[in-house]
């Protein structure tokens, strides 16, 4: 038999759709990974045996064959565990395939069974509410997941359990978990003022005219002509954030985090990384690609204090 469960694999903040094939057939015991993962989601295997066992299953002595589909795909992150764990409970028997038919499937598994919180809730909650399925994901997740509106009544709704056994019963209809609740950002205080500024009069026109226009500024001057001191308070007089923008800034930032949970942004960022950050710090990418300063200042201020400090070769990537 073989069990199908869907998940996402993201490309920048694009989620794109992944399945998980569990596959149980007759043969020396193995369990193997296939369809590109990287070392975490290689390693999921042992996470996953362990978790069943914190809930009284075992694995069959069987040859167990999970494949991620595209198999062309690089799959990066620990939020195959949870997909991999239901598609053997399917195979297994102990779960209907109808009862995660509807589900896209996320989460990081503890070795008791736990639901570890993972990055990137709310874009998946996003591609499942486009594509008009439910989301299984930690309870972690759940609050930053319902701001994608997929908690509402009319909606397949949104599966956030704290443990493996909690999501199993759910589904078996044994237990009913109440949906999530959204959690609004905690507030961060009053923004620098303008008000704290003497004198600067064109240079207040001027970070006037940037602001409600977009445009970029460069400013020039002796130390403590007050650059730093202007530059921090043009969020205040940017205008307020509207319901896409705020969407668009918590996406990206859903995507940074390490355990997901993030709040719905409720102001403007305002970025300012340090003249010795290196390229891919700035721009984004590496090894496991996360956005980058550039990208964590969007619909805000990117501020690049002692601009000439910076790599020639950060600017022009910058540029």
């Amino acid at each position: 038999m073989v069990a199908n469960i869907k998940t996402i694999a993201f490309q920048g903040v694009e989620a794109v759709s992944v399945e998980v094939q569990v596959h149980l057939a007759p043969g020396q015991n193995a369990f193997t990974v296939v369809g590109l993962p990287d070392k975490s989601v290689a390693e999921s295997r042992e996470r996953v045996r362990a978790a069943l066992s914190a809930v009284g299953l075992a694995l069959p002595y069987d040859r167990i064959t999970i494949n991620l589909s595209p198999a062309d795909l690089p799959k990066e992150g620990s939020h195959y565990d949870l997909p991999i764990a239901l598609g053997l409970l399917v195979a297994m028997g102990a779960l209907p395939q109808s009862a995660v038919a509807d589900y896209l499937v996320m989460g990081e598994l503890g070795l008791d069974g736990s639901l570890i919180g993972v990055p990137g809730a709310l874009p998946a909650a996003m591609a499942a509410l486009a594509k008009n399925y439910g989301l299984i994901c930690p309870a972690d997740c759940g609050p930053e997941a319902a701001w994608s509106g997929l908690a509402a009544p009319d909606k397949p709704g949104i599966v956030a359990a704290a443990h493996l056994l909690e999501t199993v019963n759910h589904l078996r209809g044994h237990q009913l978990l109440p949906p999530p609740q959204t959690r609004a950002a905690p507030s961060a205080g009053d923004l620098p003022d303008m008000a704290d500024i003497r004198g600067q009069k064109e240079v207040r026109l001027a970070l006037e005219v940037a602001a409600i226009g977009g445009h970029n500024l460069l400013m020039s001057g002796p130390p403590g002509a007050g650059k730093s001191m202007l530059a921090a308070r043009l969020p205040g007089i940017l205008p307020q954030l509207n319901a896409g923008e705020r969407l668009e800034i918590s996406v990206i930032e859903s995507l940074s985090s390490k355990r997901g949970g993030v709040r719905l942004a409720d102001r403007r960022p305002f970025r300012s990384p340090h003249h010795s950050a290196s390229m891919a710090a700035l721009i984004g990418g590496g090894r496991q690609a996360r956005p980058g300063e550039i990208s964590l200042a969007h619909c805000g201020v990117l501020f690049l204090d002692e601009l000439p400090e910076f790599s020639r070769q950060t600017l022009d990537a910058l540029r």
